[in-house]
């Protein structure tokens, strides 16, 4: 296996220090950072191939963070985008039936008119 260029990110420094020791001892190149703006501008310059972060760091940007580790990349779409996608598709299929969508969707039909009039899909 090929040593990998990582990137850790913690607040706890004691753990950090753990666990890029551990990494190194698997003969990886590890950068140690504890600040996220720090890290995120770290992984612009690239050359990063892992991170390892604590998810409750509180500064922590997380959509600087997906940025940065995909240029490019659209962010993922809402919950709410999802279920009003969802829930035109599956109208679109029953083609307009109410009670048939509803049955589909596992919710009763009150449940869908209230998502239809909730997502403008009237």
């Amino acid at each position: 296996m090929r040593p990998q260029h990582l990137l850790v990110l913690d607040r706890d420094v004691v753990r950090a220090q753990q666990t890029a020791a551990t990494l190194r001892a698997a003969g990886h190149q590890v950068l140690v950072l504890t600040d996220p703006a720090e890290a995120a501008s770290g992984l612009r310059d690239g050359g990063v191939d892992l991170l390892v972060l604590d998810l409750a760091l509180p500064t922590l940007d997380l959509p600087a963070l997906r940025a940065a580790l995909a240029p490019g990349t659209p962010p993922p779409e809402s919950l709410d985008a999802a279920e009003r996608r969802h829930i035109a598709h599956v109208l679109q299929y029953t083609g307009g039936n109410k009670r048939q969508a509803a049955h589909l969707l596992g919710i009763s039909r009150s449940t869908l008119l209230n998502k239809i009039r909730r997502y403008g899909l009237e």
